[in-house]
């Protein structure tokens, strides 16, 4: 009986203990199933692809960009009249009544360092004036005087010279090689603000400008952020050279709207070898003759296929071209072999040519095709500076 009463206390010593190992180990397993679990940490935030690091670029191509200033001489009416339309009306323009009166313009743009020895590009529209007073002021605060060596009104650039050897030069590019979309820096001194850098792409390639600025219109269009002050400063390709100068922006307000324009090395480049070597910018012309871009319109009237080309629209029955035998209407579709698209490429093939040469042109007369011969003359377009 005794082992009997024994036994049971045990199997019920034992059941107990057991209900409390199991009862203890679920309630850890609740415990650990509600408790929260630990989150990963928020991984960094991935830099977006394609977008190129220039930090070293520019670092080496801002010491090559100056700040421009220049000073001329404005002369302007001294007559308290001179805004009265009906004084004007009777007494014009005239000066001598009260005497003329000049003020000080001031002017001011950026440049770029393109040699040791100090020779440095800028814009015709930024020195102003071959008789202006220019001073450039140097990356390290410096300020010195510039000497105007030439300038360009076709191209709308400038050379200066200051004497200061062993200035940071900025490489030179080749602009031929550009393509839509690649990325280029704008670096220059927006409202005074130096060595300002802005990053854009090319938006387009052979722009003009409707006569607005430059004769010579073969302008490169990018989104970079170009302001007033940008004028003369460089543009940079994403290996560091020089692939244009910063001359224009096409704006309703005043300020940047996306759309800006360079002036391509290689044309800044052979303005300044010829200001260097002659003195003055050797481009060729054909004396009386003058062109225009082609309309559906025209194309129809004419007979042609499409409006590619240039139109002869008027010219002397004096000049060269006419005894070679070109006339007003005639359409030139080619240039030495190469195709002209429109009027400003025909005027910049005509440019580029050699003075003294003879140049074959392709034309389109009633839907027939001819080829005339046409002697190349010195344009006279150039402003010398001595």
């Amino acid at each position: 009986m005794i082992r009997r009463t024994l036994l049971a206390v045990i199997f019920v010593a034992s059941g107990f203990v057991a209900g409390i190992v199991l009862t203890g180990r679920m309630r850890t397993a609740e415990e650990a199933a509600a408790a929260p679990k630990a989150q990963p940490a928020p991984a960094a935030p991935a830099m977006p692809a394609g977008l190129p690091d220039l930090s070293g670029v520019a670092a080496r191509a801002i010491p090559s960009v100056m700040n421009i200033t220049s000073l001329q001489i404005v002369r302007q009416q001294n007559s308290p009249f001179a805004s009265d339309p009906l004084f004007r009306y009777f007494f014009g323009d005239r000066d001598d009544m009260f005497g003329p009166r000049n003020r000080i313009s001031q002017s001011l743009g950026s440049g770029v360092v393109v040699s040791r020895d100090g020779y440095i590009l800028t814009n015709n529209h930024v020195v102003g004036d071959a008789r202006a007073t220019v001073s450039v002021v140097m990356s390290d605060k410096r300020e010195i005087q510039a000497k105007i060596v030439g300038v360009d009104e076709f191209t709308d650039i400038a050379l200066l010279k200051i004497d200061a050897p062993g200035l940071p030069v900025l490489p030179w590019g080749d602009s031929s090689k550009l393509k839509v979309a690649e990325w280029v820096l704008a670096i220059g001194n927006p409202f005074q603000l130096n060595q300002t850098v802005t990053l854009g792409i090319v938006s387009a390639l052979g722009r003009t400008l409707g006569g607005n600025l430059a004769t010579y219109e073969d302008f490169i269009q990018t989104d970079a952020a170009i302001n007033p002050g940008n004028s003369g400063g460089a543009l940079v390709n994403a290996r560091g050279e020089l692939v244009g100068i910063n001359t224009a922006i096409f704006s309703e307000t005043g300020g940047y709207q996306g759309i800006g324009f360079a002036v391509p090395s290689n044309l800044a480049r052979h303005v300044m070898d010829d200001l260097l070597k002659y003195g003055e910018v050797q481009r060729g012309t054909i004396p009386g003759v003058m062109v225009t871009s082609m309309t559906t319109q025209m194309a129809a009237e004419l007979g042609a296929p499409n409006t590619r080309g240039a139109l002869i629209n008027q010219m002397t029955r004096s000049s060269d071209a006419f005894a070679a035998g070109l006339r007003p209407g005639d359409i030139v579709i080619s240039f030495n072999g190469r195709p002209v698209e429109d009027a400003s490429a025909f005027m910049r093939m005509l440019a580029d040519s050699k003075v003294g040469t003879a140049a074959k042109l392709e034309i389109l007369r009633e839907s027939r095709r001819l080829e005339v011969t046409v002697p190349i003359t010195r344009s006279r377009s150039t402003r010398v500076v001595r």
